[in-house]
């Protein structure tokens, strides 16, 4: 991977690649992840490094504390990565939360505000619905015409259904009331070459039971400072590339209650000369959806030292 003849993307995961221990690698081995996470820790008010680090599971998968975490070894992977590498991308984008992440690593805004913003994002989200309301269902092997057709037919009575993710082919999440997704696995079944996985999640995100929560994002955002995007950043709602800083407030709060555009995402940056994502912050989950849009697309993960390590000899 020579940076003169490959065009990168760099990519941002979501809530899901969370583990306990990670980010440790990073902090121990680069002054940049330790000092990433000492700036989280001084911003939130708490050590959020710890929960990282060491756990307990049961408090990092808090929805109000994984969002941070992510990103907080989202950026500190992103720092050690621009210090030790230096490459330049042609596009950023991040997995819902991951946005957050490629608009920091964009300098569009600071750390500081961003993680705090995270924070209130995934409290404002886990607060919208009522526990046990509203949930999530992944769908397997079906199009996405199958799928939303679907989220149609459960949606009887006024429930809220839709879908959440376009994540690659054959992966499609939709989102809404609980009584629905139970309608979704049953009408998956039926058409004898779908499967369903409820997932554990506990709320609804990205569906319209998300207003209440983008109402409150919206109060939050308005004391956020947005500078210009060093590069652009292709959205998840528009599935195209943004680089004007006075749109990016009302696409984070469109965000909350709209579908995540990743695989449409991903096939805009192909279609633009793309060649080579490198995914930066916990686990191999956009890595994976890369290679099911495009075999042919070269995937990195930056997340520890054999991350880097890999990078930097494909690159000799």
């Amino acid at each position: 991977m020579k940076q003169s003849t490959n065009v990168i993307a760099f990519i941002f995961p979501g809530q899901g690649s969370q583990t306990v221990g990670m980010g440790k690698n990073l902090k121990d081995n680069f002054k940049e992840a330790k000092e990433t996470f000492e700036e989280a820790d001084d911003a939130l008010g708490f050590k959020i490094s710890t929960l990282c680090f060491e756990g307990p599971e049961s408090e990092l998968f808090l929805t109000a504390n994984t969002q941070p975490a992510i990103l907080t070894v989202s950026v500190a992977a992103f720092r050690v990565l621009k210090a030790r590498v230096g490459l330049e991308p042609a596009f950023l984008a991040g997995h819902s939360l991951g946005e957050y992440s490629a608009l920091i690593a964009t300098e569009a805004i600071s750390f500081w505000d961003g993680v705090k913003t995270v924070q209130k994002r995934g409290q404002f989200m886990q607060e919208a619905v009522p526990k046990g309301e509203g949930g999530m269902a992944a769908v397997l092997g079906l199009e996405r015409d199958a799928v939303e057709d679907i989220c149609r037919k459960a949606a009887s009575g006024g429930d809220v259904l839709a879908p959440a993710n376009f994540n690659c082919p054959g992966q499609i999440v939709v989102s809404g009331h609980m009584s629905a997704i139970n309608r979704v696995l049953s009408l998956v079944k039926e058409t004898g070459s779908g499967k369903t996985v409820v997932l554990p999640v506990s709320a609804p995100f990205h569906s319209a039971l998300m207003v209440p929560a983008a109402e409150r994002l919206r109060k939050y955002l308005n004391d956020i400072a947005v500078a210009n995007l060093f590069h652009p950043v292709v959205t998840n709602v528009e599935a195209r590339e943004n680089q004007e800083s006075s749109r990016v407030k009302n696409l984070l709060i469109e965000q909350m209650t709209h579908t995540v555009l990743w695989e449409d995402s991903v096939g805009f940056m192909l279609d633009r000369g793309v060649d080579s994502f490198i995914e930066i912050g916990p686990g191999k989950v956009l890595s994976g959806m890369v290679k099911r849009i495009n075999r042919k697309a070269a995937v990195f993960n930056v997340e520890n030292t054999n991350g880097l390590d890999r990078l930097e000899e494909k690159r000799r």
